[in-house]
């Protein structure tokens, strides 16, 4: 009854996160709000796994929030950036003076 309860509340929490994503000024606001979105989706799925009994549904959390902080990382680099680090390559010292 708890762990049912407890899904309730992040189902709630994703709604509101939702909402805050798609209505943030910035899109550093919406960034976090997908992040935000995702690690409660990562504990969704976790309380699902315990509820149903089926505890490798907690490595499907884990791989997911991996994903999510990595895709995260990426995006925010990119809306920084505008570029995903294939810079210029290095120059190269030839010795002369």
């Amino acid at each position: 009854m708890v762990y049912a309860v407890a899904a309730a509340a992040i189902l709630i929490a994703m709604i509101l996160v939702l909402v805050r994503t798609l209505r943030g000024p910035t899109v550093f606001d919406r960034i976090l709000g997908v992040n935000i979105f995702g690690t409660l989706t990562v504990m969704l799925i976790a309380v699902v796994g315990f509820l149903q009994g089926r505890p490798e549904f907690l490595d499907l959390a884990l791989v997911y929030a991996l994903i999510n902080f990595i895709a995260t990382i990426a995006v925010t680099k990119y809306m920084r950036f505008r570029d995903m680090g294939h810079g210029e390559p290095a120059e190269t010292d030839t010795g002369d003076i």
